[in-house]
């Protein structure tokens, strides 16, 4: 391994700097919403900041660790990970990674001198990270250069675009060199071999610029397999595909309501979501993401977070990814009930689990019964049956003494104790039952009254046995014994649960649990999980607690889309560093469906809608939910005497429903 000394390590700290501070919402706000549908950072003289974003293709991964230094220039580190470029050990971190200081521009002269006096005048992003700056040398002549860094929705490529563009009155000679690197991985670390890597420029020599004029050129890394040839990308066309994946998914599940940064919110959180989908040897596979999670699938994040959410989008690679997790899962089904196991790695080849049962059966039922209903697509629906079934089944089997699910612990995996029966996994389990009894009427199954009575029994023992006073609280003491707040108990409000919703909701709001950086996952500790704070908001609109659900979102939003880390939803800190993982954003996005529209499947075709309006907004609308086998929208506005004006659009067909703040409306498209 090679040493870095400190001298070549100084630069990447500054840059990682923000990835292991504490974010905070009410940091300042660096970005904007912009004209070209995406956000901006228009930088001001001697503004100077880091950040980190995660983007994704089928085959490739970027972290790109950028920012504006102290004099007004641009930086940028490159981490690449390659998800489906196997290393031994083959575990669940094992594919090629490697970070790059690689830059293109380094040897590029202008009328002889290198590119000095950089002014990085604006940051941009949607379809890419697009930063705009100003060189002005006096006598060597004034430019413009705009680069552009994005993933190939195919290829596994990182594309950049250079244009320098002669803003000045003189003529300028562009020198390009013949530049790159060509490098191979140890042979004996590579479960294929040895993996070629390159970065290339594509074009070298002299340009002549007459002022006004512009120079294109790109650049590119790349890895391949042995027998693979690495291709060229055509950068136009791998800007075009990118910019039309964005499209179609900004395009679907909109989001109408009168505060644009929650609109522009939900946007990327819809991009972020689908586009970290891996074409593995074991089908597409949703993978977390944040440079250690990659074709591979856990119970959790993918079962349980961002599965339920890929119907409303209509992204097709996102349904098939999701089906295609749920089928790994159905690998493991046996007649003994030996709990399925947390995480399938490896492209499919092995598996993860490390710490036992985090109740990941009822995740797996949780999520698998959600995404059958709302994907409304019988022929899957009969095929995740068995796996439904048998999932129900094993957690039906863990009941304790008591009346709920035992498991080793949860999706913290013992970062912090969960007792010998948990809060969640009795809470996710309630849900699967009421989502199976719905799926067995729609399928003929006799099943239904048996799951329906389960899950009545289930939420009394629920209450029996978690409800509690903590910390002067009415609420949940999150398991047996536990004395101290804990952020998860929002989860009950998720799933319908209400008897404790004012305690809770108390709680979860009070000085012990909110913070500037949202939820504590414990009261009196530091540690915070974007996951729980989404989980919370979701769930407080659940309950009809809509003009703070809607206070608090906003902060959120205004934090994660426009502040100093953005535009996404993250993992934890300090673990990770705030990792952009994938399935998080779709936890922001089912904050909308299922929280401040209350959609939840009923059937193929149908659902139970409980919109929640804010006091202060005259309407709301979702535009585009590709779910339930149709393409329909919601439109929510307020009418007279308090009550609310419901239409859901299909087909050109609109049907009307008054109903009071709270009511429920059943619809059958």
């Amino acid at each position: 391994m090679r040493i870095m000394t400190r001298k070549r390590l100084a630069p990447l700290m500054a840059i990682a700097a923000l990835a292991f501070a504490s974010p905070s919402l009410s940091a300042r706000q660096y970005w904007v919403t912009d004209p070209n549908d995406g956000i901006t950072w228009n930088v001001g003289e001697g503004d100077s900041h880091y950040d980190h974003i995660e983007m994704a293709g089928r085959r490739v991964a970027t972290i790109l660790r950028y920012g504006v230094m102290p004099g007004g220039a641009f930086t940028v580190n490159k981490s690449m990970v390659w998800p489906m470029l196997r290393t031994i050990p083959n575990n669940t971190g094992g594919c090629v990674m490697r970070r790059f200081d690689w830059n293109p521009l380094a040897a590029v002269t202008v009328n002889g001198r290198s590119l000095t006096n950089e002014k990085v005048r604006r940051i941009s992003l949607r379809n890419a990270l697009e930063v705009e700056s100003e060189f002005n040398n006096g006598y060597y002549g004034s430019w413009k250069l705009h680069r552009s860094y994005f993933p190939s929705t195919e290829l596994p490529t990182l594309v950049e675009k250079y244009v320098i563009e002669n803003t000045g009155k003189k003529p300028l000679r562009v020198e390009i060199p013949e530049g790159g690197f060509v490098t191979s991985t140890d042979p004996q670390k590579g479960v294929a071999g040895s993996y070629r890597i390159e970065g290339k420029i594509d074009r070298s020599g002299f340009h002549d610029l007459q002022p006004g004029e512009s120079l294109a050129f790109t650049a590119h890394i790349t890895a391949t397999a042995p027998g693979e040839s690495p291709k060229v990308p055509d950068a136009d066309e791998e800007f075009e595909k990118r910019k039309s994946l964005v499209d179609e998914l900004m395009g679907s599940l909109v989001l109408e309501t009168p505060d644009t940064v929650i609109n522009k919110m939900m946007d990327f959180a819809k991009v972020r979501a689908c586009e970290s989908i891996y074409a593995t040897k074991g089908g597409p596979l949703h993978g977390p993401g944040g440079e250690a999670y990659y074709a591979a699938i856990w119970a959790n994040d993918q079962a349980e977070y961002v599965n339920p959410f890929f119907p409303y989008t209509g992204y097709g690679y996102g349904n098939e990814s999701a089906l295609n997790s749920f089928r790994h899962f159905a690998r493991f089904m046996n007649p003994s009930y030996k709990t399925i196991p947390s995480s399938i790695i490896a492209e499919g080849d092995d598996i993860w689990n490390g710490v036992g049962d985090r109740g990941d059966c009822a995740m797996i039922a949780y999520g698998a019964s959600r995404y059958a209903l709302a994907r409304g697509v019988r022929a899957e629906a009969e095929e995740l049956w068995p796996l439904i079934t048998w999932c129900l089944e094993y957690c039906r089997r863990q009941i304790n003494e008591d009346g709920v699910v035992a498991s080793d612990t949860d999706e913290l995996e013992g970062r912090f104790p969960a007792g010998k029966a948990n809060l969640c996994t009795s809470s996710l389990y309630y849900d699967a039952l009421l989502s199976a009894s719905y799926l067995a009427k729609e399928l003929g199954k006799p099943d239904g009254k048996k799951y329906a009575s389960q899950a009545s029994s289930l939420r009394k023992n629920i209450d029996r046995y978690f409800a509690h006073d903590v910390e002067g609280f009415d609420t949940y003491a999150y398991y047996k014994g536990n004395d101290v707040l804990r952020s998860w108990i929002c989860i009950p409000l998720t799933v319908g649960i209400d008897e404790r919703a004012s305690g809770t909701i108390d709680a979860l709001f009070s000085p012990r649990l909110w913070t500037e950086n949202g939820l504590l996952t414990q009261a009196g500790d530091k540690t915070f999980w974007d996951r729980s704070t989404l989980y919370a908001l979701r769930g407080v609109y659940a309950v009809g607690a809509t003009d703070k659900a809607t206070e608090y979102l906003k902060k959120y939003s205004d934090t994660r889309l426009l502040g100093e880390h953005v535009p996404y939803a993250i993992e934890a800190w300090p673990e990770g560093g705030q990792r952009h993982l994938s399935a998080e954003s779709g936890l922001y996005g089912r904050i909308i469906t299922e929280g401040m529209f209350g959609i939840r499947p009923t059937g193929f075709r149908s659902f139970n809608l409980t919109p929640r309006l804010p006091s202060d907004w005259d309407a709301i609308s979702l535009r585009r939910i590709k779910a339930f086998g149709a393409d329909f929208d919601i439109e929510v506005r307020r009418a007279d005497g308090g009550k609310m004006k419901v239409a859901v659009v299909n087909g050109g067909k609109k049907k009307e429903y008054t109903v009071s703040d709270g009511k429920t409306v059943s619809v059958k498209l």
